[in-house]
């Protein structure tokens, strides 16, 4: 069946929290689901922080497949409800990203989406881990479903950190933003949005290939969000 264009890509950037599903040490080999916060990363993966002491983290160091379930729930029809499961490997970021890794790069970006962890990241006890993604899952409804590739989900060359971080300091500082209007994170298909502490995702009509098109969406975003 048919899955909505970029449907699954949206849904990751319109959820905060997801269910971790790890291989149980003890009992061996049992499925461990337990519930956390989450970011995208620049190429839409879920990105976790995680105690080196807890047990999904022992897990995942024993064995690190998994599974990510996010959902979109609004009232109590959960089975209506767009939702997603990811299957994929979960790897320490620095490790995974290898010599190229910005390690402050990737906790600002976090912490725009999760500004309370920054209690967390000073214990010095916690680490990001993020998904590398194999297969999905997505629901988004009757007639609406359907299996995808991990490297299907976004062809398009990602921003750079720096790039990313230059588009907010331009949102940031843009004469028309009002007060409770923040960007947390900007990609080629939209924007992620914190009005007055309420996330949202503002979706772009088509994904844009350059800055100059970039700022011209933000620049509308801002006039739809003026008042």
């Amino acid at each position: 069946m048919k899955i909505p264009a970029h449907a699954p890509l949206h849904l990751l950037h319109q959820t905060s929290t997801g269910t971790l599903a790890t291989h149980a040490r003890e009992p061996h080999g049992f499925p461990y689901p337990t519930l956390l916060p989450f970011a995208p990363d620049a190429r839409h993966r879920p990105v976790i922080l995680v105690s080196r002491l807890a047990e999904h983290t022992r897990n995942l160091q024993d064995d690190s497949r998994a599974g990510f379930l996010v959902a979109q729930l609004s009232g109590e029809d959960v089975l209506n409800a767009p939702r997603m499961t990811l299957l994929g490997v979960f790897e320490p970021s620095d490790a995974e990203a290898g010599a190229d890794f910005d390690a402050e790069a990737l906790a600002r970006r976090y912490l725009r989406y999760h500004p309370d962890a920054a209690r967390y990241l000073a214990l010095g006890d916690f680490t990001f881990w993020t998904m590398r993604v194999e297969r999905l899952r997505y629901i988004g409804g009757f007639g609406a479903m359907g299996w995808l590739d991990g490297a299907d989900l976004d062809p398009l060359e990602p921003l750079a950190a720096g790039e990313e971080e230059a588009l907010i300091r331009f949102f940031e500082t843009h004469p028309t933003r009002r007060d409770g209007l923040a960007l947390l994170g900007v990609d080629r298909y939209g924007a992620d949005l914190a009005i007055d502490g309420i996330r949202t995702r503002y979706v772009f009509e088509a994904p844009q290939s350059d800055t100059q098109s970039l700022h011209a969406v933000l620049a509308d975003c801002l006039a739809r969000h003026a008042s």
